[in-house]
Order: C-alpha cells, then sequence, then structure tokens
C-alpha cells in the first residue's frame, strides 16, 4: 500500500512525550490491562467533533469508558439487515460483552452534524438529500427531531439548539429498539443517561426522565 504515509513528525513527537511520561509513569496499570483485558463501567456514545473530549471531561483513567464517536453522537434504530453497523456493534459488544452498567449519550453545542440536518431538512443543503452523501443519509437518522425543533418558534439558532438536545433523546429512544438494551434496562441492570457538553461555557445538562427535561448537572 504505497499510498500510506509515515506519521507528521508533530505526532510523533507527541507519542515519544506521552510514553516518556504518562506511560512511564503507569507501566505498571498498563501491563495489568494489557494482562487482564478491559472492564470499563460505563460506555459513552459522542460526536466525533474534535472539541469534544470525554475522558477529559470526566476525569477518566486508561480503561475506564468504552467510548464510541460518530457524527453527532447518533445511535440508528434497531436494524439486523446485514449491512454495515459500526455503532450498533459497539453497543452490542458493550452491553452483552463488557456487560457495562451505565451508557451514556453525550451532545455538544455548535455541532456541525446537527446543524447539517438542519439545512437539509429546511432545503438549504441539497447536497445532503442526495444518495451519495454518507452524512445525509446517517442524518437522516435525526429527521424525526427537526420537526420537534420546530416547535421552538422561527429562530434558527433556537432551532439548531433544541436539535443537538434532540439528538440525544432521538439516540436515547433508539437505544430502547435494541431488544438486548430493553432487556437489561428494564431488569434494572443497565442505566441510559442523556448529557450536553457546552463547548462555549463548560456548561453542562443532563436529561431529567421525570421532569422530562434537561437541567443543570
Amino acid at each position: 500500500m504505497d499510498f500510506a504515509k509515515p506519521l507528521p513528525s508533530s505526532i510523533v513527537k507527541r507519542y515519544h512525550g506521552w510514553r516518556a511520561t504518562t506511560y512511564a509513569e503507569n507501566k505498571a496499570w498498563y501491563t495489568k490491562l494489557a494482562d487482564e483485558g478491559q472492564h470499563p463501567r460505563a460506555m459513552i456514545i459522542s460526536c466525533c467533533d474534535s472539541r469534544v473530549h470525554a475522558t477529559s471531561l470526566f476525569g477518566a483513567d486508561t480503561g475506564e469508558f468504552f467510548i464510541h464517536r460518530n457524527i453527532a453522537n447518533l445511535v440508528p434504530p434497531y436494524a439486523p439487515d446485514k449491512d454495515y453497523h459500526g455503532t450498533s456493534a459497539a453497543i452490542e459488544y458493550a452491553v452483552n460483552t463488557l456487560r457495562v452498567v451505565n451508557l451514556i449519550i453525550m451532545g455538544h453545542s455548535q455541532c456541525g452534524g446537527v446543524a447539517g440536518c438542519h439545512a437539509m431538512c429546511s432545503g438549504q443543503a441539497p447536497e445532503l438529500e442526495k444518495d451519495t452523501s454518507f452524512v445525509g443519509r446517517w442524518m437522516d437518522i435525526l429527521r424525526p427531531g427537526y420537526d420537534r425543533a420546530l416547535k421552538v418558534g422561527d429562530d434558527e439558532t433556537d432551532q439548531i439548539k433544541e436539535l443537538e438536545k434532540q439528538s440525544v433523546l432521538i439516540s436515547l429512544e433508539n437505544l430502547m429498539t435494541f431488544p438486548f438494551v430493553r432487556e437489561r434496562v428494564e431488569s434494572e441492570d443497565l442505566a441510559l443517561h442523556g448529557v450536553s457538553i457546552d463547548i462555549r461555557s463548560g456548561d453542562m445538562v443532563q436529561y431529567d426522565p421525570v421532569n422530562a427535561q434537561f437541567v443543570t448537572v
């Protein structure tokens, strides 16, 4: 594969820095993880956005979280159709094999994927409507949230903010379409959580199912 190139020197330098410090200071822990495998208590599904870093936000150590990232932190509905399902596979592995007890959907502000979905659904991004658009077809998962977002009024900024919350809520709803997720939730062996981080302010909100609203953490 002569099209593959060596890593940029800046990234290599950072790796050597990590190995000389973080790894060297915690070598026994990394050896334990290698020998005994991973046993995370929680799975986090977050956005690919480079500004969202779940382990930093929660001060987590290596081996603590099983993390899956995709565009706009979305969970598709359960669909065992022999197609490629990276997110569904990650959920299956976390729930059935790793036996996590907490599954967290983490949304965020200024999400490009959510803004793209709003533009697509409002007719401003016809390129995303094409069958050849991977982003557009992925954002179809969030289409039901668009109609809900319109209820906040005519201001586009407010609609997008609401749609960011809907990316969390729809993902939680879709999680419950997975039989093995529903079974463990109903047996109180697995808890689902929805949170969203504001990149600018650092504030985090979580979904309160009792009052059906997001509240400050």
